[in-house]
């Protein structure tokens, strides 16, 4: 807030600065309300804060209101500044805070305007619940004034400290909640267990081997008075796009897996690259349809390819033969792979070295991953040049 600085007409030189206009302050809590003052002329004999008047330039000094009896104090220091403190505030304190002095010339009434405007607010926890989850928030009837932490309880223990005033919850037990700000807690409400909706996918990402099988699955929860009438698999974004929507049985390679009331799983056989997408899951209940927006499952389909290195070698020299794919196989990060040349076993290693190469050594080379030897690379023709003397 900017600085207000009051000046009459007629009385140059006096004035009331207040560094803070308004504050936004909690129920039971204490406030400082600070301010300084200048004059031109003679002696203060009088300083105090005022809310109220009796009548017409009566003020009534707070340490003579009974509604402060008790709760207020002053501090002053030696160049005019004035600090009134306010303790175990009340929502009916809010008011606008003002200064005056009095001083021993004539005429040296001074009042200072406009004041600073006191908000006392209590704490309150809001809840909002949505299918999933519920939301508490820790309400104020104004904004706080200053960086506030707000520490969150749960059954009576600390859950989170933030300067976030909101805490989000899935629960399945009734519990007790309450928040507090600067040791100031608000009252508890208990929140009523709930079932909820729920999505949770085995895998984020999947990589597998072109023309293998994959199940891609997931776990769901739904309020209990509900009952699942429907279940679906799909391309994202292609929902309402046959024959992006995975039913049982589409072209032969597609199943469903699971109970179908709590889990589902989507098997998918004689992978092709073009499978390669992120496949998501719906369900429908006798009440609603809720389709989650967070990422399904991410399939990427590969193929095995055979990389020589380098690529023309002569007799004598070394040639390395490397069975790669796109992405790391999830099922088996650091496979072993058997290797076939014209169409027959030679050894089982991740890489193939011949060191030197000879002529006896051309030939067509493929690879397949230990366990799926059935699916293997395209051949690639290894070319050994003669060497000559």
């Amino acid at each position: 807030m900017s600085n207000c600085v009051s000046v009459v007409l007629g009385q140059v030189g006096w004035s009331v600065t207040y560094p803070t206009q308004s504050i936004c302050t909690l129920k039971g809590s204490t406030v400082d309300l600070t301010c300084s003052y200048t004059y031109s002329s003679g002696t203060v004999s009088t300083t105090f804060w005022f809310t109220k008047k009796y009548a017409v330039e009566n003020y009534v000094s707070l340490s003579d209101d009974p509604d402060y009896k008790g709760r207020v104090t002053y501090r002053k220091d030696e160049v005019n500044g004035h600090t009134l403190t306010i303790t175990d505030l009340r929502e009916r304190d809010s008011a606008t805070y003002k200064f005056s002095f009095i001083t021993d010339h004539p005429g040296g009434r001074y009042y200072g305007y406009p004041g600073v405007t006191l908000s006392v607010t209590d704490l309150q926890v809001k809840v909002t619940t949505t299918w999933w989850s519920t939301t508490l928030t820790c309400s104020t009837t104004c904004t706080l004034t200053g960086n506030s932490t707000y520490i969150w309880y749960r059954n009576s223990k600390i859950v989170q400290e933030d300067s976030s005033p909101s805490y989000s919850v899935y629960f399945k037990t009734e519990d007790s909640f309450y928040c507090a700000v600067k040791g100031i807690n608000s009252p508890a409400v208990s929140v009523r267990a709930q079932s909820y909706f729920h999505l949770t996918y085995t895998h984020q990402r999947i990589c597998t081997l072109k023309g293998s099988s994959v199940n891609i699955s997931c776990s769901y929860t739904y309020p209990r008075s509900h009952t699942v009438s429907e279940t679906k698999w799909y391309i994202k974004g292609k929902l309402d796009e046959a024959p992006q929507i995975l039913s049982p049985g589409y072209g032969g390679r597609v199943e469903y897996l699971g109970n179908m009331q709590s889990d589902s799983t989507l098997r998918i056989t004689d992978l092709r690259e073009e499978d390669t997408a992120e496949y998501k899951f719906r369900f429908r209940t006798d009440q609603t349809n809720w389709e989650p927006t967070f990422p399904g499952t991410t399939l990427t389909v590969t193929g095995l390819q055979v990389k020589v290195t380098p690529a023309t070698v002569t007799e004598g020299q070394k040639v390395k033969l490397t069975c790669i794919t796109t992405c790391t196989l999830t099922d088996n990060p650091n496979p072993t792979y058997i290797w076939y040349k014209n169409g027959h076993v030679t050894t089982q290693s991740n890489s193939l070295f011949l060191k030197p190469v000879s002529s006896e050594d051309a030939g067509r080379y493929s690879c397949a991953v230990e366990g799926h030897e059935d699916l293997y690379s395209p051949e690639e023709t290894l070319t050994v040049r003669c060497e000559y003397l």
